[in-house]
């Protein structure tokens, strides 16, 4: 999915992003590799982030682009996939900007926090790392991990973690989600786990790639937006032009307006990363807002278009809509309002 404003074939990243390990031929196209990595399991889904094309760190305009257009194209296949992929990536653009290298294996990002039994930092001869962390997506396939602990002097902290020690312990069959139920994301116990800092105490929270991170996820859901949308446009080209039902064309134009609005935002967003004088914490709550709101009523109107058909017969469109139902609710609805809004009230009026 581009993110251009007339319409183009996708990055060679989003190419990349789709083709096996096994560097199957691509000259069938980009559709042909999305239908590849449909059919691939989980298992091989992971081996797609290993893939070098996929490893550098975000930094200029263009490769920031060529990230969310990625993402963007892999959620409008299979928001599954583009779940397992995105965590890796910016584990690994984490990395690098703390100047370490993430060697083999994949990798996760669980930076949750709260729970009865926080994740905390004891230190003596090493860093270990006990406690519990929630929102642990695929902890039991993962080989390594970015987590975020409280240290002695209550300060929280980021650490490389081996999710193969004996200290790790996912909890078992606490996933009952309909929506990316191939993704559990449950809580995971640690004790005694040695752990290396990535950066100074805050340096996560501070650091300029965050907030862009935020709008990397933002994409993801554009992508899934993007697939009820085109459900929505197979319908209605399927009826002869002259009975095509009217209702359907307004929630077709409806959900065509959303989906560009979600567009713009982003492709701007790609043209402000470079810029030293862009709040890109603004920058992120703005744009992820704009998103997860289009993609809600993006929801609704497929819904009031379609009927109960699809979501009762078709399996992908089933799947994508609860899929992404879950996925945006990373954004946190009025929470995050409070949050754009507190910032607008501290500077002078923006508009």
């Amino acid at each position: 999915m581009s993110l251009s404003p007339v319409p183009q074939a996708p990055g060679a990243l989003a190419a990349a992003a789709v083709v096996d390990a096994a560097n199957v031929d691509t000259t069938g196209g980009v559709d042909a590799a999305l239908g590849l990595a449909r059919r691939l399991g989980l298992a091989r889904r992971l081996t797609l982030a290993r893939r070098p094309g996929l490893s550098g760190p975000v930094a200029a305009e263009a490769s920031t682009r060529d990230l969310w257009e990625a993402f963007a194209t892999l959620g409008a296949d299979d928001l599954g996939v583009v779940r397992a992929v995105e965590p890796h990536l910016d584990a690994v653009g984490i990395l690098a900007q703390a100047g370490m290298e993430p060697g083999g294996g994949t990798w996760g990002v669980f930076a949750a926090e709260g729970g009865d039994d926080p994740l905390t930092a004891s230190t003596g001869d090493a860093v270990t790392l006990s406690g519990t962390k929630a929102w642990c997506s695929l902890a039991d396939r993962l080989d390594s991990a970015l987590v975020t602990a409280s240290t002695s002097t209550g300060q929280k902290q980021l650490y490389a973690v081996d999710l193969k020690h004996p200290g790790v312990r996912v909890a078992p069959a606490t996933w009952m989600a309909r929506g990316l139920s191939e993704i559990p994301s449950g809580p995971v116990s640690f004790s005694g786990v040695p752990a290396m800092p990535v950066g100074g105490p805050g340096w996560y929270l501070e650091r300029p790639g965050f907030a862009f991170g935020g709008i990397g996820v933002a994409a993801c859901w554009f992508g899934g937006a993007v697939g009820i949308g085109r459900t929505v446009h197979a319908a209605t080209a399927a009826t002869a032009a002259a009975e095509r039902d009217p209702f359907l064309l307004a929630h077709l134009g409806a959900i065509d307006d959303l989906l560009q609005s979600c567009r713009r935002a982003l492709l701007e967003a790609t043209q402000l990363v470079g810029d030293r004088s862009t709040d890109g914490r603004l920058l992120a709550k703005r744009v992820r807002a704009r998103v997860a709101k289009s993609c809600e009523e993006i929801i609704e109107r497929a819904g009031h278009a379609l009927g109960p058909a699809p979501l009762a017969l078709d399996e992908a469109h089933a799947k994508r809509v609860a899929d992404l139902q879950l996925y945006i609710r990373q954004h946190h609805a009025e929470r995050d309002d409070e949050s754009l809004g507190r910032a607008i009230a501290e500077a002078p009026a923006p508009w």
